[in-house]
């Protein structure tokens, strides 16, 4: 019976790259039994095959290296038992970390849908529940560039760059709805995810009725869409009750068509006769 293997007589039987194998052996993971002085080439033992299948096994377990170096170093069942606990709990963490990316893909490829397929110029009655969102309030011009407000609302608030995407929206207060007032916000927002794991201060954009309307463009265009909304309220018997929530689903971050650009703005109402508005956006700040 054969008991000496070359390096890639070795590599065929595991199917193991004999790159790999040769890094096993920089490392000290799994070194040759003979190497040929002479020529250099690398010899493997029959002896040497259950040491091979165990790395094997580990690696599909995405074992890391160090720790089945460690473990064949103070070879033992206990020893095992703990490197298998510890990647169970590893894998774990993984899948959860895995499921909420899943849920973030889920929520940015349903907003991208709605703002691709959803009918524009046409004004809604929806109803929203209580929105989790981190808010600066802060005076901004309409023209003002908003990466700025961003980064000041990422720094305050202690929110990762990545949660932005597709989440950031403006608000216009009540009071310069009512009063024709446009071209000026009155702060900025970035809408929660439970998947983002947010453990800063938040407030909320307040649950109820809200009159809404999508339309091709930015935040600029936004004057005569505010005017066809509160003329529609006046038209229904409502009245604006709160600030406004202005996003722009589709932007630069998704597209440099300037022409696929959708904006939606969202006006919160109460009938006239109820006599009750609803609490400003961030007005705990």
């Amino acid at each position: 019976m054969r008991n000496l293997f070359t390096i890639g007589e070795m590599g065929g039987l595991f199917r193991i790259n004999i790159r790999t194998l040769r890094y096993y052996d920089e490392i000290g993971l799994l070194k040759p039994e003979v190497v040929d002085e002479r020529t250099g080439y690398r010899y493997y033992s029959a002896r040497q095959f259950e040491r091979m299948n165990t790395i094997k096994y580990l690696r599909t377990l995405n074992m890391p290296l160090d720790k089945i170096k460690a473990f064949f170093e103070n070879r033992d069942t206990s020893v095992m038992e703990q490197i298998l606990e510890e990647q169970l709990e590893e894998t774990r963490e993984q899948l959860s970390r895995l499921h909420s990316i899943e849920r973030k893909l889920s929520n940015r490829l349903f907003q991208l849908h709605y703002a691709m397929t959803a009918p524009l110029e046409r004004i809604e009655r929806k109803n929203f529940p209580a929105r989790p969102a981190a808010f600066l309030k802060k005076e901004i011009s309409q023209g003002e560039n908003l990466e700025y407000p961003i980064r000041e609302l990422e720094r305050t608030s202690q929110l990762p760059p990545a949660m932005f995407l597709g989440k950031v929206g403006v608000s216009i207060s009540r009071e310069d709805l009512l009063n024709g007032r446009f071209h000026h916000f009155s702060g900025i927002f970035v809408l929660l995810e439970e998947e983002d794991n947010y453990r800063g201060e938040q407030t909320f954009l307040p649950e109820g009725d809200y009159l809404t309307i999508l339309y091709a463009g930015t935040h600029q265009d936004s004057a005569a869409y505010y005017k066809r909304l509160l003329a529609c309220a006046r038209e229904q018997g409502l009245e604006c009750s709160g600030d406004s929530a202005e996003i722009t689903w589709i932007d630069s971050g998704f597209t440099d068509d300037q022409e696929k650009y959708v904006t939606e703005l969202q006006i919160p109402v109460v009938s006239r006769t109820s006599g009750g508005y609803t609490e400003s956006i961030g007005k705990d700040f």
